[in-house]
């Protein structure tokens, strides 16, 4: 079996990275970085019999596309050349491409076929899948890993997989552009809270043609109040472009039509139908709407998230759309914002009121364009409210860090080990800071 990985504490960059944190006169920011890196390679990572590698998020034993992806981004900065990185993405990417060619609409999967399931009542009996809720972005996640480890690495032999799985991501996609009257995907619970849950006997709330493809879940796991979600077909649009590049790179000239066509429309979409006028802030995206005249005003600390466009959707920090809608996200008039004495920023319907998400934290620091002392405050505020576990958690509360969620969430860790990367100067940001298409 092959062996990971399980640390970086020893890695050139990472020491380099170090130096530049403990320049600024605070230990923790380089020691949490270290610890942060080096949890997700020693206690998530799980080499499969067949070659592959299976990543759980943290205190949930099963994989996430989205967050699985997520938890490898901050190693792309190191592994130009780390051979044994590179190979553990090749593997997880190997994992996740199965997956979703496997159950296209399910978006957390078991390591086996256990028939192990998030609730016994989901519809899917498919024994590999642990929770069928369909989101969009969990089809677009892998893609973009997929195409940023090409860039960052050279290596090409995951090609291949990627572009033979995007077909699939496009056939649902395709499917889910007219979710009304093409889609045969239904979800529903007799029991837990009405988030998970779509109304309509699993079918969602009613839709209207838009160019958008439907989800019928937000990257929280939390049902979609309307069916297009705005961040997450921004999102496919950006996974789509890298498509299309993974798809001239092998020669299938026709996908690679598709993939830019469909990202064409979903921005399209997005752009009819997804952007709002607020009285105070001008014309900004709206997280959800439904083609229908209805549009949820809001923001959500998951990714993708409309605070994290630059960072997932080929999106500008420049771009005077977002630059209005990132005024609106982080203010009182987006009711998941919230300020307290322990910190400010964006939390999620998905956990308690008045809790902030790390995630969020990090996002909006490494969406502040050229602001390096936004970027240095964000580190600072994520190490001020670990409440001295040396983790990032889910949430916690805006005036007491020591009230959380989860004490051991990858996807929050690995978004600081991104901040600090960035803050250090060494960091993924040429992979995605780049001009909107």
């Amino acid at each position: 079996m092959m062996q990971f990985p399980t640390s970086v504490e020893d890695h050139p960059l990472v020491r380099r990275a170090v130096r530049h944190l403990d320049r600024l006169g605070d230990p923790r920011y380089g020691q949490l970085l270290v610890r942060c890196l080096d949890d997700t390679l020693a206690r998530t990572i799980r080499a499969m019999p067949d070659g592959s590698a299976f990543v759980v998020t943290g205190d949930i034993p099963a994989v996430w596309l989205r967050d699985s992806s997520t938890q490898l981004m901050p190693y792309l900065a190191l592994l130009r050349d780390d051979k044994g990185l590179q190979d553990l993405v090749v593997a997880v990417l190997e994992r996740q491409f199965d997956q979703i060619r496997r159950a296209p609409y399910a978006n957390a999967f078991n390591p086996e076929p256990s028939g192990r399931a998030h609730d016994s009542e989901d519809l899917c009996e498919d024994p590999w899948v642990w929770e069928e809720k369909y989101e969009v972005d969990s089809l677009a996640f892998p893609l973009l890993l997929a195409h940023r480890f090409w860039r960052a690495s050279g290596r090409t032999d995951h090609l291949d997989g990627a572009v033979r799985t995007a077909r699939a991501v496009l056939t649902v996609w395709r499917t889910e552009q007219d979710h009304e009257h093409l889609s045969s995907y239904r979800f529903s619970r007799s029991s837990g809270p009405a988030s998970d849950t779509l109304p309509d006997a699993g079918r969602g709330t009613p839709v209207a043609r838009t160019g958008m493809t439907w989800s019928g879940f937000r990257p929280s796991d939390d049902a979609c109040t309307y069916g297009y979600n705005v961040p997450a077909n921004l999102c496919a649009a950006a996974a789509l472009d890298g498509t299309a590049e993974m798809a001239h790179r092998t020669g299938d000239t026709a996908l690679a039509e598709e993939a830019t066509a469909l990202a064409a429309e979903l921005r399209e979409g997005v752009a009819r139908h997804g952007t709002v006028d607020h009285p105070d802030h001008g014309t900004i995206y709206a997280y959800e709407v439904d083609g229908l005249g209805n549009a949820l005003l809001m923001d959500d600390a998951n990714m993708p998230s409309l605070l994290s466009l630059p960072l997932v959707a080929n999106v500008s920090t420049a771009d005077p759309l977002y630059r209005a809608t990132r005024a609106f996200v982080l203010s009182p008039a987006n009711p998941t914002w919230y300020r307290g004495t322990a910190a400010e920023g964006v939390g999620s319907p998905h956990t308690p009121e008045e809790h902030i998400w790390p995630i969020a934290i990090a996002v909006e620091g490494l969406t502040a364009a050229d602001d390096d002392a936004a970027r240095l405050a964000a580190l600072r505020t994520l190490a001020d409210t670990d409440a001295g576990t040396g983790a990032m958690h889910e949430s916690f509360h805006k005036d007491d860090p020591h009230r959380f969620t989860r004490h051991w969430f990858s996807w929050a860790n690995a978004m600081y080990a991104e901040l600090a990367l960035d803050v250090a100067g060494l960091g993924t940001r040429p992979l995605w800071s780049r001009p909107s298409p």
